[in-house]
């Protein structure tokens, strides 16, 4: 008789998705190492004693491909209430999301790439794994995009290491561009 597999719960708290249950976390982690263990900054296994924190966009990618339910509370949260929620705590969220889920679906790991000043840090194989060798900084169709605003970008990326990623997205059609940027020394 085969044990039924339960769909993992996180508890939406603020602005962030709490998985309490220690397997679930672990099961999570090790399955895309999606989310952060509580106190843990890059843990390099699954075998970790702690809940997972899950950023919004994270958790809302989660729970659209049924892979987590969210709750606040007794109550589930829907998919379309994450949605607002999402849409209020992030500003362009419609196209961090597309680009986020793009990344994912070609199998890198996304993390969030504030510490870097762009949306995104993508690995190929997982934080404390490798090293994020792209940054990736969303656009929109109508953004400015200015020479200074390219330099600065990529001397910081080229500072760490990483190589700079526009992520071109058109939200309708549901498209993103991937325009990335090398830098070369004379």
């Amino acid at each position: 008789m085969s044990k039924k597999v339960q769909t993992p719960l996180g508890e939406l708290v603020e602005n962030r998705i709490i998985i309490w249950d220690i397997e679930e976390s672990r099961r999570l982690f090790k399955d895309g190492f999606y989310g952060k263990p509580v106190g843990i900054s890059k843990p390099k296994s699954a075998d970790f004693n702690a809940p997972l924190i899950l950023d919004l966009i994270e958790g809302y990618y989660l729970a659209k491909i049924g892979k987590i339910i969210i709750y606040k509370g007794k109550k589930r949260v829907s998919l379309k209430a994450m949605e607002k929620i999402c849409n209020q705590e992030h500003v362009d969220f419609k196209e961090k999301f597309l680009v986020y889920k793009k990344l994912r679906e070609i199998n890198y790991v996304v993390t969030p790439g504030i510490k870097f000043g762009c949306d995104f840090a993508v690995y190929e194989h997982g934080p404390g794994i490798d090293h994020a060798p792209y940054l990736v900084q969303v656009v929109k169709p109508n953004d400015d995009i200015t020479a200074t605003s390219i330099v600065l970008s990529g001397r910081l990326a080229t500072t760490v290491r990483k190589q700079f990623i526009l992520a071109l997205v058109d939200v309708k059609q549901e498209k993103v561009n991937f325009l990335s940027f090398d830098w070369w020394r004379a």
